[in-house]
């Protein structure tokens, strides 16, 4: 048996949907702070609550990529930079450079640093979030999309063609663990755990955040 046929693949079980929201025809980055998720709309940051589905704040800032939440400040991939923001009064208060110059994808925060996805170069970086300083890179075999880590685990999506996966692997070697297969068509363009069981993925053009159930949670 081969390496690639023991990776464990099942299907990915969507919950929810949310959206799409009127004026945000486009779902970019993901991230949840805890009560709410939001997401990068092209030209603001939207924040929605998960129990009712209810539209509840806009941050007017450039949002083309992933989303993250450090616990104080939200991340913002814009083009070729990172925005450190201050959700309370929507300000840019520092910014770096991001790892991929204008080719990133995801946004996650874990270990006092911020992972970040290159999509087509199908790899993903560990920085420092004061300097942009590149501290560690994983190689990917698909396209990049979203990244989270959810309870100890690295998790990305990916996105090529029609096809979409969310993906468990190894933080040291980029090895795949675990697959969750997205029905065709519908495509993983963010990605953020709820720490909780559910994946909440960027649907793209489509306007829609879906939840998504990790295996073997409640």
């Amino acid at each position: 048996m081969t390496a690639k046929a023991r990776i464990k693949t099942t299907p990915g079980e969507i919950v929810r949907e949310y959206g799409p929201y009127p004026g945000k025809p486009q779902v970019h980055g993901v991230s949840f702070d805890g009560a709410r998720v939001w997401f990068a709309g092209g030209e603001c940051i939207v924040a929605f609550d998960p129990d009712s589905g209810e539209r509840v704040r806009e941050i007017d800032v450039a949002a083309d990529a992933g989303t993250t939440f450090d616990g104080t400040y939200l991340y913002q991939i814009a083009e070729a930079r990172i925005d450190k923001i201050d959700p309370a009064s929507g300000k840019v208060v520092a910014s770096i450079p991001a790892p991929g110059h204008g080719g990133d994808s995801g946004l996650t925060w874990a270990e006092g640093t911020l992972w970040v996805g290159e999509y087509r170069a199908r790899k993903i970086h560990q920085i420092d979030p004061v300097t942009g300083a590149i501290l560690r890179t994983i190689e990917s075999d698909r396209f990049v999309t979203g990244v989270t880590w959810d309870d100890g685990e690295l998790w990305h999506g990916t996105w090529e063609g029609d096809e979409s996966d969310l993906r468990q692997v190894d933080p040291v070697n980029g090895a795949v663990l675990e697959r969750l297969a997205m029905p065709e068509g519908l495509v993983v363009s963010g990605l953020e755990s709820d720490g909780k069981g559910l994946f909440y993925c960027g649907g793209g053009s489509s306007g829609k955040v879906r939840a998504v159930r990790k295996p073997g949670r409640a």
